[in-house]
């Protein structure tokens, strides 16, 4: 086994130590350049072990979680967490403690009220398949109209109901009236008074219901092929163009068009499966139906 040569004084001190040449470093490896020795092949990161995702983020913390919309206290509140093994006074302690420790993070009833409407905003668009961004805005509603007196009088479940019913319309998320209803704890009289409330003192920035935005969807949940999808999206045109949708359900119009779509393929869709999806009945869907036959 040879030795690896002495070290003069001409010699660089980051020489290779076995044949004396020069190291290079590419793609993270030091090596050789003379005799292919590998010196080093790991590359060590000196950066911070945090990223940022923030958009202006210019003074970033490595601490806690990010806050959210869906907590009362935007999540920087703390929780005594709990642990099988602790026994007996130590465990009395901490359940105490944690019993005073809920007490003091929510003091108030108008918070006890904030932490139960938004428990049931997330119960709420976890059943209705909803993105964080509607969980989110929803919460942001509720306590918007939380901060402008419009609780009063009005159940807490039929605010919760109408602020994601009120995030989705803002978003031109499709979800019917109907399938909020189901999903909430309130009836459709008091999601309808709620969403009154909100939407005439709030001011929100919503317009008709397009019904193009129920087709996929219920295209979908019919396990249609994509020619009826696409079939019914021109009859949506149609029938705005020609002024069906003024006045009319808009899921009902969704509904009434990917029938018609569906009777031109011969995809056997009855009225009233149809109507089922969207929540009408069947006397509404044939109403747009005929009035699209109509016109041909």
């Amino acid at each position: 086994m040879s030795e690896a040569p002495p070290t003069d004084a001409g010699q660089p001190t980051n020489a290779c130590p076995e044949c004396g040449g020069r190291p290079e470093t590419a793609r993270g490896e030091t090596l050789c350049g003379d005799c292919g020795l590998v010196l080093s092949e790991y590359r060590v990161d000196h950066g911070p072990e945090w990223r940022s995702f923030a958009d202006r983020d210019t003074d970033p913390k490595r601490t806690g979680a990010p806050l959210t919309r869906s907590r009362h206290d935007r999540g920087l509140s703390t929780e005594i967490g709990r642990s099988t093994r602790v026994k007996g006074r130590k465990r009395r302690q901490l359940t105490r403690m944690r019993r005073q420790h809920n007490r003091a993070r929510i003091p108030t009833k108008r918070e006890r009220n904030q932490v139960y409407a938004f428990t049931e905003i997330r119960r709420l668009t976890s059943a209705l398949s909803l993105p964080e961004r509607i969980r989110d805005h929803a919460c942001s509603l509720f306590r918007s109209a939380q901060s402008e007196d419009l609780l009063q009088g009005r159940s807490l479940e039929g605010f919760a109901a109408a602020a994601v019913y009120a995030a989705c319309r803002v978003a031109s998320v499709s979800r019917t009236v109907q399938e909020v209803t189901n999903a909430a704890k309130a009836t459709e009289a008091e999601q309808s008074a709620a969403y009154d409330a909100i939407n005439r003192e709030l001011g929100l920035p919503v317009g008709p219901i397009d019904p193009a935005e129920y087709v996929p969807r219920f295209a979908s949940e019919l396990d249609l092929p994509s020619a009826v999808e696409r079939r019914a999206r021109e009859y949506v045109t149609e029938a705005a163009d020609r002024g069906l949708t003024v006045g009319r359900n808009p899921s009902g119009v969704a509904a009434a068009c990917i029938y018609t779509a569906a009777r031109d393929v011969s995809a056997g869709l009855t009225q009233r499966e149809a109507a089922d999806v969207a929540g009408v009945t069947p006397v509404t869907l044939r109403a747009t139906y005929q009035k699209l036959r109509d016109g041909e």
